[in-house]
């Protein structure tokens, strides 16, 4: 049985950082393509960024470009997400979801192209 599970959420001020962490158990990383979602109180969930089971592309919200970073280390089965110069805008439950596919090179951006999520963490920014 697959599961994920996310660490890293907290509180932090404005223009502060956090390392979120996803840690894939019970099958290998590397047949998976990742994604990180967000959920705001009372909103709907929505990508932050899909990489590839390579870890080669990408595909992100615009309003996190050039803040978040998303790096993948299969041999510990983890993938990271690094957010910079967080805004109250980020402010969210933080989900990792993992789509177990044949296809190297494909960043799935709906949330049903997953299969496997984890039950969140919370990111809250203030100032």
């Amino acid at each position: 049985q697959v599961h994920l599970v996310e660490s890293g959420g907290g509180s932090v001020q404005i223009g502060g950082s956090l390392r979120l962490s996803c840690l894939l158990s019970g099958s290998t990383l590397s047949s998976y393509a990742m994604g990180w979602f967000r959920q705001a109180p009372g909103k709907e969930r929505g990508l932050v960024v899909a990489t590839d089971r390579d870890g080669r592309n990408a595909a992100w919200t615009e309003s996190v470009k050039g803040r978040f970073t998303i790096s993948r280390d299969d041999a510990k089965n983890t993938v990271y997400l690094e957010m910079n110069s967080l805004k109250p805008d980020d402010t969210a439950v933080y989900y990792c979801a993992a789509a177990l596919t044949s296809a190297p090179n494909v960043a799935y951006q709906r949330l049903d192209s997953y299969d496997y999520w984890g039950q969140g963490t919370q990111v809250t920014v203030s100032s």
